[in-house]
């Protein structure tokens, strides 16, 4: 008799993430001469980012079960933000719980949480520069996320509603960070089938109590904004919007290429934007141009929000003698001479 049909999904979710991530490490690990000794024996190590809760103990359960059947090494890394009574117990717990499973290495890390865009953006933030810290220690190929349709359907609707263009309502990615260290396995599961496997392994878990307190806007919007849409709309919602950031991330990538390429010929013989080149490209093309423009000069991809750009772009499109734009970063933009300056301030 077979597995149950949730723990098979997820298992069979995690062998081809573990597959793509053979392909990849053999590939960049691929010697001048290939002959070479020694040449593609060292095993990639594929570590979980593990809460405790049920998306990430399923993770961890289906990680270490397929590990032990390919060349791969297999650990676990829970992250102690501090932000609740007991954290520093629990996180011990969770790094025994992924022992058991027999992953290794496994590790608790405690990081302090700032409060940088608010306590959801700031922990986090702390939470990946913890995990980037960790793969760096342990020379891990790649970080297995345990976000689920569900968590994407949830992305996208806050992307929606911050305005944030295209960009924002494609969602996470499948992979992504440096050299694609993160993967996310679940996109295509929902939550429930995640809990489901769970309870079909007798796996522990822990539902964090910051999930389902109405403080905090992903949790409103979970437990009321989607049960809410699905009254109103009916079931697909949630496969509706998960099914909009991959349609919209395909679009994303194009612009973001074209920009990339429209960059370079926007420029004068110093590398100073001209208004008149800029003014001549499709709208969503330029603003892309001045975004990727500004973050070079050191304002921060997270803090830099569509109205931002929007005044920049009115710099070009809009030029009434205005002075100039005050960007995050102490980035600042203006227009002189028919260029656009964009520096620190």
């Amino acid at each position: 008799m077979g597995p149950h049909p949730a723990v098979a999904a997820i298992r069979l979710a995690v062998r081809r993430v573990l597959h793509d991530v053979l392909t990849d490490h053999s590939a960049s690990s691929r010697p001048e001469h290939p002959d070479a000794p020694g040449a593609g024996t060292t095993e990639p190590l594929v570590l979980v980012a593990c809460s405790g809760g049920a998306d990430s103990m399923a993770l961890a359960s289906a990680l270490a079960f397929e590990a032990r059947k390919l060349p791969v090494r297999a650990g676990g890394i829970t992250v102690d933000h501090g932000l609740q009574h007991g954290s520093t117990q629990r996180a011990r717990d969770v790094a025994d719980r992924m022992t058991g499973l027999g992953l290794d290495p496994v590790e608790a890390v405690t990081v302090t949480v700032g409060r940088d865009g608010g306590p959801e953006a700031a922990a986090r933030d702390a939470r990946y520069t913890a995990l980037d810290a960790a793969a760096e220690r342990h020379g891990a190929t790649a970080i297995l996320l345990g976000h689920t349709r569900d968590d994407q359907a949830e992305t996208v609707l806050l992307g929606l509603a911050r305005g944030s263009g295209i960009r924002s309502l494609s969602g996470m990615a499948a992979v992504s960070g440096t050299a694609g260290r993160y993967r996310r396995p679940f996109l295509e599961l929902d939550r429930q089938t995640v809990r489901k496997a769970c309870i079909a392994q007798e796996l522990a878990v822990w539902d964090d109590p910051h999930n389902s307190d109405p403080a905090y806007t992903r949790s409103r919007l979970r437990h009321e904004g989607l049960p809410a849409l699905e009254k109103a709309l009916g079931k697909g919602v949630v496969e509706a919007l998960a099914r909009t950031a991959q349609l919209s991330r395909d679009d994303a990538d194009a612009l973001d290429s074209w920009a990339a390429d429209a960059e370079a010929l926007v420029r004068d013989d110093t590398g100073i934007l001209e208004c008149a080149k800029l003014f001549g490209l499709p709208p969503a093309v330029r603003r892309r141009v001045l975004r990727r423009a500004v973050i070079a000069e050191g304002a921060p991809a997270g803090s830099l929000f569509a109205r931002h750009i929007e005044e920049v772009d009115r710099l070009i499109t809009g030029w009434r003698g205005q002075g100039a734009i005050n960007l995050p970063g102490r980035v600042e933009a203006l227009r002189q001479g028919g260029r656009l300056v964009i520096r620190q301030g």
